[in-house]
């Protein structure tokens, strides 16, 4: 294992397994926190259209410090900037996008997935949420859904048997990418497809509550 691949937080690493799902010429839409890094690590020539629920196609990076625009932000109110060829539009066209199955892909986080593939991601305990917001109709909408998460949360499992959480949607997602794996979920079950580097199989189980399908030995998780 590389000396720079031991210095990658487990964000990073997650965001550039992430970024190689992203397919060119795609519309793809970004959660807030974690999955909107995945923007970060896309090769040069890959070109892609970033979706915003709250009306946005074509969101480019973060602008430098004292460039932001109000006017300009994500579906979290992060400041953004637009590349050529953006679009603004308003949140029910936006929202017709995503419900009428025109989405090629969606990252989110995750606060839990089960050995159905189901995602709980918008309940967090003891605190208050205003909702889901447009969560739901992302897994239910998007043709993928990618869900971007750390593997365990201060060492409990986030793969769980059953979602203790409030689902987001009962739609089986994806693809499972944590800092440890890359699990697909099956109408078999949850499978374990690639480990990350200097990660055994073995610690993969270890820390996942969930039943996981392993047939050989998983190849290594590439990240570039």
């Amino acid at each position: 294992m590389s000396d720079v691949i031991t210095k990658m937080s487990p964000k990073e690493l997650i965001s550039r397994r992430v970024a190689l799902e992203v397919k060119p010429d795609t519309l793809v839409n970004l959660g807030i926190g974690l999955p909107s890094m995945v923007a970060n690590y896309l090769p040069k020539d890959v070109h892609v259209f970033f979706q915003a629920e709250n009306g946005v196609i074509g969101l480019g990076a973060r602008p430098p410090e004292g460039m932001e625009d109000p006017d300009l932000t994500d579906a979290g109110g992060g400041f953004i900037t637009a590349v050529p060829g953006a679009a603004s539009i308003d949140s029910a066209m936006s929202f017709g996008l995503i419900r009428g199955g025109h989405l090629d892909m969606t990252v989110l986080g995750g606060l839990q997935v089960d050995e159905r593939g189901y995602l709980a991601n918008w309940t967090v305990p003891g605190k208050m949420v205003p909702g889901m917001g447009g969560a739901m109709d992302l897994v239910a909408g998007a043709n993928r859904v990618i869900v971007a998460m750390v593997h365990t949360q201060k060492g409990t499992p986030k793969i769980v048997p059953e979602c203790a959480l409030p689902l987001t949607a009962e739609r089986r997602v994806s693809l499972i990418v944590t800092d440890m794996a890359v699990i697909e979920p099956t109408d078999a079950g949850l499978v374990l497809r690639e480990t990350a580097p200097g990660v055994s199989p073995e610690e993969v189980i270890a820390a996942t509550s969930a039943k996981l399908i392993v047939d050989g030995t998983p190849p290594e998780m590439p990240l570039a």
